[in-house]
């Protein structure tokens, strides 16, 4: 979903798992799918966590859980481990999360979910870990994400961190911008650039 990221200020949804791989996160057989509908692929986001084999809904599992809500996922360390599917990064958004916490992102799927429109933040362990213990102490806490600024912040203890972005991406989401879009709208300065380049052959 394309949707510009400034601010946001959000209850958490915590999966204090460490390895969650990309096949956790959208099962390997949903990749066969014909759409690209961001519906299909949040319905069966952590599918098999979600779902007991006979298809009755495991109660035990977090999403499953009424306590916990909201557009941040708190992960565990190394989260989007395993393939590089691209799928995971849409069902993590189709589901409707806009910042996914870890303290440590495998590197291809945390540029797919900069391309989906969902921000991945890397804090400290330590404050990953104050984050669990504040959101199991009380779950309507909420944690504020600030792009512009890079700083996420703890609302329960008022603590803060700063993390790390790529220039570019930073700009693509806070304009609500992919990659295509980007050049479309560099289009005057490309011609530009390529006039200015014939003219000084």
């Amino acid at each position: 979903m394309k949707a510009k990221f400034d601010r946001l200020t959000s209850t958490c949804v915590p999966l204090p798992l460490e390895n969650v791989d990309t096949d956790q996160i959208i099962p390997a057989r949903f990749l066969k799918a014909t759409t690209r509908e961001e519906r299909f692929f949040g319905d069966n986001l952590f599918r098999d966590w979600r779902y007991h084999p006979d298809g009755s809904l495991n109660k035990d599992f977090v999403l499953n859980d009424p306590t916990y809500g909201g557009q941040i996922l708190v992960a565990g360390k190394n989260f989007g481990s395993g393939s590089s599917r691209e799928h995971a990064a849409w069902a993590i958004a189709g589901y409707g999360f806009r910042v996914v916490v870890s303290s440590f992102f495998a590197d291809i799927h945390k540029n797919n979910e900069l391309n989906n429109f969902v921000l991945p933040v890397v804090v400290s362990e330590l404050f990953l870990k104050e984050l669990f213990d504040s959101i199991s102490a009380n779950p309507k806490m909420e944690v504020e994400v600030n792009l512009p600024e890079q700083t996420i912040t703890n609302k329960a203890t008022g603590k803060s961190e700063h993390f790390e972005i790529n220039a570019y991406k930073k700009h693509c989401l806070m304009n609500g911008l992919d990659d295509i879009d980007f050049l479309v709208q560099s289009k005057e300065k490309i011609e530009e650039y390529e006039a200015n380049g014939m003219a000084h052959r």
